[in-house]
């Protein structure tokens, strides 16, 4: 019985130790498994884990473009934080649309990855969006711009291309120049260039100037001729000289782009009739004004800056320059 027991263990062994071979083997042999949850960093996981980001998240999730924005790309996103939407008057989504917000977000995309040291140094050179409209970039000695709009933050690296972070949001254009002052409620400039061009003695050709030119032009609002009107003793646009109109319309007006980042202090040749004079730091709580030849050195603030237009750009201004 004795060695009939041993034999027993015997055999017992030998089949655990073939077992525990087998299973080892087993184990070397088989492939890990994937990880089932991958770390991922795409443009779209870096807007959603920002906190300065919460607007734009937003506006991408109503825009339904979270699965687009963690594609492949590669994307350059110009991506505007939270204090650039108040900056720029948008402190709710709720009457955007999913398409604006979609035509707005794609404004901001470019299809392909540009770092801050490749953006082309212009001034403004034209680049193409996902939305197919243009945008203009500028890299110089003051930094990066797009549209006139400076880059805070730049080169945000992600798995699917670059995050450059600006202080405005981006607004695409919605017409020509005429067309945009008509939509801005500009009333009193759609006037006087409908005027100037109708009304016998004026230029039949300036309305599709400043609609088809590429050209940037300093619109006074409707309270600035009021004001004008007030000075020259008048009770309607109509009443002004038409020479006199012409004279000053043409002297609001910039051959090519200049948006904000294109202007400097000191002397700016007008399209007509001489210059103007910019000065970046002395209007309203600091901010930038242009003067005119016969302001008597009253200034006009610019009070809003880089309305991109089909064919050019629009300041706006509170006092109507004099040539």
């Amino acid at each position: 019985m004795t060695n009939l027991k041993k034999l027993n263990q015997s055999i017992l062994l030998v089949l655990i130790a073939a077992c525990i071979t087998f299973s080892t083997s087993c184990t070397k042999d088989s492939p890990p498994l994937p990880d089932p949850d991958p770390v991922t960093n795409t443009i779209t996981d870096i807007v959603v884990a920002g906190n300065d980001f919460s607007t734009l998240e937003a506006a991408v999730l109503k825009a339904e473009l979270e699965t687009t924005l963690a594609g492949d790309g590669p994307f350059t996103v110009f991506a505007p934080d939270n204090d650039a939407f108040v900056a720029s008057g948008i402190t709710s989504l709720a009457n955007l649309s999913k398409s604006d917000l979609e035509t707005i977000l794609l404004y901001h995309t470019i299809g392909t990855k540009i770092p801050a040291a490749n953006v082309p140094a212009g001034p403004n050179a034209k680049v193409i969006t996902a939305s197919g409209d243009s945008v203009f970039v500028t890299s110089n000695t003051n930094g990066v711009f797009i549209n006139g709009v400076q880059v805070t933050t730049a080169d945000v690296d992600a798995d699917n291309g670059v995050i450059h972070i600006i202080n405005r949001v981006l607004i695409p254009p919605s017409g020509n120049t005429v067309e945009t002052a008509i939509a801005s409620g500009l009333d009193s400039l759609v006037k006087a260039v409908t005027t100037a061009t109708t009304a016998m003695g004026g230029d039949p050709n300036l309305a599709s100037t400043l609609s088809t030119a590429e050209l940037t032009v300093f619109a006074p609002t409707n309270a600035a001729f009021t004001q004008l009107l007030t000075i020259l003793n008048l009770n309607d646009i109509n009443d002004i000289p038409i020479n006199t109109l012409l004279d000053v319309l043409r002297y609001h007006v910039v051959a090519n782009r200049a948006f904000s980042s294109d202007l400097a202090n000191g002397s700016l040749p007008m399209l007509a009739n001489g210059n103007s004079t910019i000065n970046l730091t002395n209007g309203t709580n600091g901010g930038p004004t242009i003067t005119g030849t016969n302001n008597a050195g009253n200034l006009s603030n610019i009070t809003a800056t880089n309305i991109v237009t089909r064919n050019g750009v629009v300041h706006l201004i509170d006092r109507v320059l004099l040539p």
